[in-house]
């Protein structure tokens, strides 16, 4: 068993993965956070899906920083096949910094991903490489969901307005189970929560996208962390991806267009009481109005200016939010990896 340091991050817009190894077919990278119960299960299933296959492949869960037994776990598993490594963080940072921290690590030339609670079937993951020979990113279907009613129901309505929005047909964008070409992930600028929309930063950045569906299958341990405040996080990541795609290079035109819609009516009030006062020489008890149309030009003008400094801002500070903090990492022998 081998342990290091993780390397310092790259900046923002630099690759997110790190280089392939020319001997590994394929990398299977799985967030986990307190999925003790599941791991030795996943692991043999992902064993009997690949075997027979004239692959050479790894498995890389990250550990969320968990609370129960996966450290232990993912130890021994370590020890047992050399196919099998580990990235341990010492705190929860999310499922996108767990991403982030996997696929740095993973050497192969296609990254497959799902998650560690087994709701997701390893035995899919033959079906997404035969489709990643025509496709730069395959994302999985869950056409027979099964989770709750009111997820269901948030997830339809993100994926709707998603596809109005971005105009790519998936039915299912946050589907935990995705393959990839190394060079996608080359691309794709992953921070904050953006694991979430994958696929539509591969398509923004000319990628072929398509959709494979896949068996999905009931939480049997654990708990979901689908919280209250997931759909309004979902809501402020899809505004981020929008102006990532559309208007990343040219700020002004998203804060000019807000900023423009309240200056343009803040300005024709105040020149309405400016008249009034030359012409009666008093503004006629206009008083709220003249508040009014002062507001929405204040507000307009910090819509141009506050807006655009802060993506600047968060721009710059990048790199510094993908500092993650290690505890241990259990590297894949690729000398001996079958």
């Amino acid at each position: 068993m081998q342990s290091k340091n993780w390397p310092a991050p790259e900046p923002r817009g630099a690759s997110a993965a790190g280089p392939a190894d020319e001997g590994i077919d394929v990398s299977i990278v799985v967030p986990a956070h307190n999925e003790a119960a599941t791991l030795r299960e996943l692991w043999q299933e992902a064993q009997a899906a690949l075997a027979g296959r004239d692959l050479r492949w790894e498995m890389l869960v990250v550990d969320d920083g968990s609370s129960d037994d996966t450290a232990a776990i993912l130890r021994q598993l370590h020890a047992a096949d050399p196919r099998f490594g580990a990235v341990s963080l010492r705190r929860p940072c999310g499922k996108t910094a767990a991403l982030v921290v996997g696929f740095r690590a993973a050497r192969g030339r296609h990254v497959i991903t799902l998650d560690g609670d087994l709701q997701d079937d390893p035995r899919e993951i033959p079906r997404i490489l035969e489709a990643l020979a025509d496709w730069d990113v395959v994302n999985g279907w869950k056409e027979h969901r099964q989770d709750p009613t009111v997820r269901l129901l948030a997830s339809w309505l993100f994926n709707v307005a998603s596809r109005r929005l971005f105009g790519l047909k998936l039915h299912d964008i946050n589907c935990g189970l995705k393959g990839f070409r190394r060079e996608v992930l080359a691309e794709l600028p992953l921070y904050g929560e953006l694991h979430r929309f994958l696929p539509l930063l591969a398509h923004w950045r000319g990628f072929r996208v398509t959709e494979l569906p896949v068996h999905h299958r009931p939480r049997r341990s654990g708990r979901s962390r689908y919280g209250p405040m997931r759909g309004f996080y979902g809501a402020m990541d899809l505004l981020t991806v929008i102006f990532l795609t559309r208007f990343r290079r040219r700020p002004a035109h998203l804060f000019g267009l807000a900023g423009a819609g309240l200056l343009a009516p803040g300005v024709l009030i105040v020149l309405y009481i400016t008249c009034l006062r030359l012409i009666y020489g008093n503004i006629q008890q206009r008083h709220p109005l003249l508040l009014a149309g002062v507001l929405l030009i204040v507000v307009g003008v910090q819509l141009l200016t506050a807006g655009i400094l802060g993506e600047l801002v968060a721009h710059a500070i990048a790199p510094a939010d993908r500092e993650y903090p290690v505890r241990f990492e259990l590297i894949v022998n690729r000398d001996r990896g079958s």
